[in-house]
């Protein structure tokens, strides 16, 4: 969940002007994988990630066959602080379902999350990496920091409205939702490695528990591609996913994927392919470096203000002076 800008961050917290900031050159896509990655989009920014699917599903023991397609979106708000994040993560799905005795239609949302995910740990923060002028060799030395993650907790809530087909009751529900996510940039940001571990639907009677790893190579400033795999097990369903696909930057707030995942049961058997587009906006965070760097003015402009008053105070006393001396 998370292409080629993940790959930049690190090469962006170099420079000490980020050392505090989430905002990277261009844009921080989850998609089009499933993890959630550590770093937030930034205080004051908005991020828009959207795409649609095909799904294919054969169960092999209850014989049904599931086709259809559906669309998902997320969209994420930095607010009040670099490090937080808040979440809303919607997914709705159509399907038809036919059996050997039935045939009908699905569709509803399939996942409604709302949540906030807080940066804990930033191994970038206050570090940089210093070359030796002397030796190419311990230049090039595997660099030990890097398998220092990035940790990030996330939490959040499902909704799950009554009479919901893809639900595991029939009653609407609230329940929370949790995740613990780590990020390692390899090989000086060229490989990004993600994990989040996740508890799910806590307080139902099918609490679910999984993993998801995400590994992605960048391959230019444009192109970048993943390999996922996703596991979860409850006792309403249990799964391992694999996923694959590329992301494409068509400018540093613009990106679009491509994606395909599959699994290796028959109960069911699922194929999925996708495509995605991820928008980023960022006006208000630049006005926010502006505003720094117009505070800064702003004091130097007070400070010249004090010292022309001063000044003015200093010309009026030996003008007085004069006057005395002239005078008196």
């Amino acid at each position: 969940m998370f292409k080629i800008r993940n790959l930049i961050i690190s090469s962006v917290f170099l420079t000490p002007y980020l050392f505090f900031g989430q905002h990277t050159d261009v844009i921080n896509s989850n998609r089009p994988g499933e993890t959630m990655s550590a770093f937030s989009v930034g205080k004051s920014v908005i991020q828009a990630e959207v795409g649609v699917y095909g799904i294919n599903e054969k169960h092999n023991l209850l014989n049904y066959n599931a086709s259809g397609f559906g669309t998902d979106l997320t969209l994420r708000w930095g607010l009040f602080r670099e490090q937080l994040e808040l979440i809303a993560d919607i997914q709705y799905q159509m399907e038809d379902y036919s059996t050997p005795f039935a045939n009908y239609k699905k569709n509803d949302f399939k996942q409604t999350i709302l949540g906030a995910k807080y940066l804990i740990y930033d191994p970038f923060k206050n570090y940089e990496k210093k070359a030796n002028i002397y030796s190419w060799k311990a230049n090039q030395r595997f660099n030990w920091h890097q398998l220092i993650p990035a940790v990030s907790i996330f939490a959040g809530a499902n909704f799950t409205f009554a009479g919901n087909p893809y639900a595991f009751t029939n009653e609407s529900s609230i329940s929370p939702k949790i995740m613990l996510i780590t990020q390692n940039h390899l090989g000086d940001g060229k490989w990004v490695f993600v994990t989040n571990i996740i508890a799910d639907y806590i307080t139902t009677d099918f609490p679910s528990y999984g993993y998801v790893v995400t590994l992605t190579r960048g391959f230019n400033d444009k192109w970048s591609g993943f390999v996922e795999n996703q596991g979860y097990k409850s006792d309403f369903y249990s799964d391992c996913i694999v996923r694959g696909g590329a992301a494409y930057l068509l400018n540093k707030n613009m990106q679009i994927d491509a994606s395909i995942s599959t699994n290796f049961k028959d109960t069911p058997s699922i194929f999925y392919g996708g495509v995605g587009f991820s928008w980023r906006y960022d006006t208000n965070y630049k006005e926010v470096q502006m505003n720094f760097k117009d505070t800064k003015k702003g004091k130097k402009d007070k400070k010249s203000k004090k010292s022309r008053k001063k000044e003015l105070e200093e010309d009026s006393i030996k003008i007085e002076q004069k006057r005395k001396s002239t005078f008196e």
